[in-house]
């Protein structure tokens, strides 16, 4: 049973969102927050799998959220928005969301993606992941520093990060590499434990911020390049 936390501000689409899920064979609602604040403290003690996360909340905001909570808990944040916006997108894959969906999805593709992020798979294909972070790190340098020491990752682990954050799958980097699915998976949660990566996301996003990928070219729009299917 796969156990979902809600959390948005309008309880309406709040009480929406928990009857949808609560009907859906497999899933269960372990908590409602209408706030980034609660939400955090909710999620401490009901231990979800999933968060649905909405973005704009008063007080604490659906990014700042995610970021406490996967620092406490392993779960996996799934964010719904009615903003179709490539800031959103980027801020959420920075704090380790697995994924984004707007909130006008239709009701079986949302819980699709309940199940997809829970299996600690991302909602964006990797190279839409690559093309969203390396537009924008083209365009601008993110104002935190990235307090990381690539220096602790081995030659190995240094390869399949580049790798993944070109867009390769896991497949894929087996293959260019001559090494087995698992290999490769091996490396990649290596190297995110060593950096406290919460998401394979976060390690694209690091990839190209700290300078171990540099991007290439930035498309005029990233819009049409989130891939709300999966």
């Amino acid at each position: 049973m796969t156990r979902v936390l809600i959390v948005d501000d309008q309880v309406l689409i709040r009480a929406g969102l928990a009857a949808l899920v609560a009907a859906a064979p497999g899933l269960e609602v372990v908590g409602q927050a209408a706030d980034g604040a609660e939400a955090v403290a909710l999620a401490a003690s009901a231990r979800p799998d999933v968060v649905l996360m909405d973005i704009r909340m008063p007080g604490l905001d659906g990014i700042s959220a995610t970021e406490r909570i996967l620092l406490e808990v392993r779960c996996a944040v799934l964010i719904l928005t009615t903003f179709d916006v490539d800031e959103y997108v980027y801020a959420a894959l920075r704090a380790g969301a697995s994924g984004f969906l707007l909130k006008e999805s239709p009701p079986e593709r949302l819980l699709a993606a309940i199940h997809t992020v829970a299996e600690g798979e991302m909602l964006f294909a990797p190279t839409v992941t690559r093309r969203l972070v390396e537009a924008y790190a083209y365009h601008q340098r993110p104002a935190v520093d990235v307090p990381l020491d690539l220096r602790q990752l081995t030659a190995r682990e240094l390869e399949v990060m580049r790798l993944v954050a070109r867009g390769m799958t896991n497949a894929e980097i087996g293959k260019r590499l001559s090494v087995s699915e698992a290999t490769v998976k091996t490396h990649l949660n290596r190297s995110m434990a060593k950096l406290n990566l919460s998401s394979r996301a976060q390690a694209v996003v690091i990839a190209y911020e700290s300078g171990l990928v540099t991007p290439q070219r930035a498309s005029s729009s990233l819009s049409p390049a989130v891939d709300h299917d999966g």
